[in-house]
C-alpha cells in the first residue's frame, strides 16, 4: 500500500510518499505561478526520491492539502491544513500537544491532544506580518541574500532593535529609518524577528498552548525566530528535522487512514 500526501502551500509545495508504514521519500519544491504543475511535479519528484518506479495514478490514496488542496485535480480528498499539521506532528513527536507552524502566508497556532487530534486553533492570514513573506521582505531591505542567513545573524546582535509597526509596509520604513540611524544589521535582523514572534505569540495566545510545543513550516528553519519565539512563549520549542513537510506527512496519514476504513 504507497500512499501520498501533497501540500500546496503559497510559497512552497511539498509531497510525501508512505509505503507501509514508514516515510518512504519526500520533495519540497517552490509552487510558483502554476499552482497544478506543482502539484504533479512535486509528487512526481516524491516518488523518484522514494526509489518508486511508479506513476501518480499507481498510488493507492492521495490526499492534498494547503491554500492549493483543490487545484490537485488527481487527489482523492482534500483535506484542512490544520488537520493535516496535528497528524503529521503527533506521528513524528507523540508528545505534541502544541504546534505553531509559520509559513510564507500565514501562521498558525494549533492545540493538539493525546491522539493528535486538534483541541484548538488560531490563524492569521490577514497579514503578511509574523509570516515567511515577510521576512522575504526584510532580508532584501538588509541585503542579507536569503532568508536562511538571517538566523544566524541575529544570534549576534548585543542590543535587538525595536520594531513596533504592525504592518509590513510601515515595518520597512522603520527598518529602512533605524538603518539610517546606523543600528547594525544583526540588532535589526533580531528585532525583526522579535516582531515575528510576538506577532505569532500574540495570535496562539488564544489557545492555551502546552508541552510539548512543536514549529513546523518553512520559517522554522530559522534558528533567530525559534529562539524569539521561545522568549515569547517561556518554553521550549521542538523543530522536526524536517519542518516544511509535516501537512504533506499528515495528508499522508490521512489518505492511509482513509485506506483502512475502506
Amino acid at each position: 500500500m504507497i500512499v501520498a500526501g501533497v501540500d500546496v502551500g503559497a510559497a512552497t509545495a511539498k509531497a510525501v510518499i508512505l509505503k507501509d508504514e514508514g516515510i518512504q521519500g519526500f520533495s519540497v519544491i517552490p509552487t510558483g505561478y502554476d499552482v497544478k504543475l506543482a502539484a504533479d511535479k512535486v509528487t512526481k519528484e516524491a516518488l523518484a526520491k522514494a526509489g518508486l518506479s511508479i506513476s501518480i495514478d499507481d498510488l493507492s490514496c492521495i490526499v492534498s492539502t494547503g491554500y492549493g488542496r483543490d487545484a490537485v485535480g488527481f487527489a482523492d480528498k482534500a483535506v484542512t491544513e490544520i488537520l493535516c499539521h496535528a497528524r503529521g506532528a503527533h506521528f513524528l513527536i507523540p508528545s505534541t500537544r502544541t504546534i505553531f507552524d509559520i509559513g510564507g502566508q500565514d501562521s498558525k497556532a494549533i492545540g493538539v491532544n493525546e491522539n493528535g487530534n486538534v483541541t484548538d486553533f488560531a490563524m492569521n492570514d490577514k497579514c503578511a506580518a509574523g509570516t515567511g513573506r515577510f521576512l522575504e521582505v526584510m532580508a532584501e531591505v538588509l541585503e542579507v541574500g536569503s532568508v536562511d542567513k538571517m538566523g544566524p545573524l541575529s544570534l549576534e546582535s548585543k542590543d535587538p532593535c525595536k520594531i513596533s509597526s504592525t504592518c509590513t509596509i510601515f515595518a520597512e520604513t522603520e527598518v529602512v529609518s533605524l538603518r539610517a540611524q546606523g543600528r547594525s544589521r544583526e540588532d535589526l535582523i533580531a528585532g525583526v524577528h522579535r516582531s515575528v514572534a510576538s506577532r505569532v505569540a500574540v495570535m496562539g495566545s488564544r489557545i492555551a498552548w502546552k508541552k510539548d510545543v512543536i514549529f513546523t513550516g518553512g520559517v522554522a528553519k530559522n534558528i533567530g525566530v525559534k529562539r524569539a519565539l521561545e522568549g515569547e512563549i517561556g518554553m521550549e520549542i521542538i523543530v522536526p528535522d524536517e519542518p516544511q513537510i509535516i501537512g504533506a506527512l499528515g495528508a499522508a496519514l490521512i489518505a492511509r487512514e482513509r485506506l483502512k476504513e475502506g
